[in-house]
């Protein structure tokens, strides 16, 4: 740094001019930042005290990005001055400390007596504080925290849950959406003896469900059992099909190996019969003959083998072959199958075909003429009345978190006309089943954020759990009435999270924040499954870059959430891309992990990859830790003068 009195560089002519306009511009920033509106916390609102500070950098924040400053960036960082990126946590002291380092450069006077704004230790000592407060101490090097959905096995298996918490679990969540009363305290049972046993904390995060639109119900069609064997390259078998003929299908027992093996039911007194070394002739659904060997008869039913695929449906005939002298001549034993297992149900839809959405009633295939021309079009069913209510002919709706999408060609209060325009699947076709989300991301639906199935599942919250998570929250109204249930349930002092995961909801966010601000846990989550649908895939990356800033201007700690290291829970090794994805994790306080199989494995990985990238990355801002490959390349050799 050099002032004016000193030897000048040899381009100072050519710089004196834009310092000139470049402290112009940042007086009248720091104006704007400094003015009333900007930082005086309006009345109406009531901070936490913890969180005063925290409201004032938002607002100054908020002033900060009305204005598009790029152009400023790149000037103060060809100067080698601060370009005021990665500023959020302490914007408005970033604003003065770089006039001041400016006004220095150029021997301009120093600015007025007004008192320093609090700076980047201030804004980080914040955050970490508000972190605690939420999400508890690591205990651990590692800053950011693991959040793990636990599965509806962890309410009878404490292992499992012990396990979680050795691996690294430092937050427990419990999904409101399954399970119940009972369920949910053996599960917090569990997180809170294996924490005591290894001298952990854990946060018990119980999850309101909130008011999702799902698809109703589908009428099953006719079930069908396809069994076939297990082949080789060239078609010959390797391992016969089995089948479990049982006669009590209906009381299926979790011991039973009908659980795990197909099965069809039959009768009780003709099942009795049988013994190992029958055969039983049928034909299948598609009238092809087929043979079953009978090879093992047991009190509770018989394993069947055969060596072709079959097709099996209720109503179908068996006959009993016997190849002993003894039964030579007599007449055959035959009955028929009784009940074969569902499948499960769905509406197979095409691009250019129409779906109805209807409050009432159960949801079909398309009905088709003898032409094999569509007579009647799909239908699903969704009982939210809202949603007829206030969805408008020409908005988009989507279904599956995005597999599937059209745009609204009719309207009335009993049902929704669907044109199915566009489907994302590779087909060309897609499947549509029950319970599956619903999303119209230009609707303004006027639903409150709690059910009334929320505030029973909020009573248990709080007095087991630490945070409660309110799903879609989209306004300062869904805020004000959660707080306002805590109040009449004493305990105002429980942990909120406001689920973002709708468009209504982040654009809302500045005003949530501020009124989130009056808990002292306090965070939010970016729910990325409905987030990335309402907004559009192509600008998820976009929303989640805003969303991070917002939260880190208002020092509120942030939850990843959504298909962090899902290939690996589900399926046991991780997509390449979805290691770079749980890596931005690191920008959070905690990164969420959901159900799976092999959600073990994707704690332990996603630890040891926190663990590695917090060298690199601290919110907003790149480190430049040391790096291993940063040192003189061998194999080359230097030329110096003699």
């Amino acid at each position: 740094m050099f002032r004016v009195d000193d030897q000048p560089p040899s381009n100072h002519a050519s710089i004196q001019p834009s310092t000139t306009a470049l402290l112009q511009s940042l007086h009248e920033l720091r104006q704007l930042m400094r003015q009333g509106n900007c930082v005086q916390i309006p009345e109406t609102l009531k901070p936490h005290p913890s969180y005063r500070q925290s409201a004032e950098n938002l607002l100054a924040y908020l002033c900060l990005r009305r204005r598009d400053i790029r152009s400023l960036q790149n000037q103060l960082a060809e100067l080698g001055l601060s370009s005021l990126a990665g500023c959020e946590a302490y914007c408005l002291s970033a604003v003065e400390n770089v006039t001041a380092a400016l006004q220095s450069l150029t021997g301009e006077a120093l600015s007025d007596d007004t008192p320093a704004a609090p700076g980047l230790a201030s804004g980080r000592a914040h955050l970490r504080l508000h972190t605690e407060a939420l999400l508890g101490p690591t205990g651990d090097d590692r800053a950011v925290r693991i959040m793990v959905t636990l599965p509806e096995q962890a309410a009878n298996d404490a292992a499992m849950v012990r396990d979680f918490l050795a691996q690294g679990m430092n937050c427990a969540r419990i999904n409101c959406a399954h399970g119940n009363a009972d369920s949910w305290s053996r599960m917090i049972d569990h997180v809170r003896s294996g924490a005591d046993e290894l001298g952990r904390n854990c946060k018990v995060m119980m999850d309101l469900a909130g008011p999702k639109l799902r698809t109703g119900d589908i009428a099953h069609d006719t079930a069908v059992l396809k069994i076939k064997p297990e082949r080789d390259r060239c078609g010959r078998v390797t391992r016969p099909a089995r089948v479990w003929l049982t006669a009590q299908a209906t009381e299926v027992r979790s011991d039973m190996p009908a659980v795990q093996s197909p099965w069809i039911e039959v009768p009780a007194k003709w099942l009795a019969n049988l013994r190992s070394g029958d055969t039983l002739k049928l034909r299948d659904a598609r009238g092809a003959k087929r043979v079953l060997n009978v090879v093992e008869h047991t009190p509770g039913g018989c394993w069947a083998e055969l060596e072709k695929t079959v097709y099996l449906t209720s109503g179908l005939k068996l006959k009993v072959k016997r190849e002993t002298k003894r039964e030579a001549g007599k007449k055959q034993a035959q009955t028929k199958i009784t009940a074969v297992p569902k499948s499960e149900s769905f509406i197979e839809l095409r691009v250019g075909e129409s779906l109805v959405l209807q409050r009432n009633g159960i949801g079909h295939q398309a009905q088709h003429d003898d032409k094999g021309e569509i007579s009647a079009p799909a239908c699903v069913v969704c009982d939210v009345p809202e949603l007829y209510r206030d969805a408008r002919v020409g908005q988009p709706i989507w279904f599956d978190d995005g597999k599937i999408g059209g745009r609204i060609e009719a309207v009335n209060y009993e049902k929704l006309e669907i044109g199915i325009e566009h489907i994302v699947h590779a087909s060309g076709r897609a499947k549509l089943r029950c319970a599956k989300g619903i999303n119209l991301p230009e609707t303004d639906l006027q639903l409150a954020a709690l059910t009334d199935e929320d505030l029973r599942a909020l009573e248990f919250a709080v007095a087991h759990a630490d945070v409660v998570e309110l799903s879609f929250a989209n306004t300062v109204e869904d805020v004000q009435a959660l707080a306002g249930h805590l109040r009449r349930l004493g305990r105002d002092d429980l942990g909120v999270v406001l689920k973002i995961e709708t468009r209504k909801g982040f654009e809302n966010l500045p005003a949530m924040l501020l009124a989130g601000m009056q808990f002292e846990g306090f965070g939010v989550m970016i729910a990325r499954g409905d987030l990335a649908v309402e907004s559009g895939f192509e600008r998820l990356a976009e929303v989640q870059e805003e969303i991070l800033c917002l939260c880190e201007a208002a020092h509120v700690p942030v939850i990843w959430a959504t298909q962090v290291l899902e290939t690996l829970a589900k399926k046991g090794a991780p997509s390449r891309a979805e290691i770079t994805d749980a890596a931005m994790g690191v920008r959070a306080e905690c990164v969420m992990l959901n159900k799976g199989p092999h959600v073990l494995d994707a704690i332990r990985t996603l630890d040891d990859l926190l663990r590695r990238m917090q060298g690199h990355h601290v919110k907003n801002r790149g480190m430049m830790r040391c790096l291993s490959v940063a040192k003189e390349p061998s194999g080359l050799v230097a030329a110096h003068p003699t």
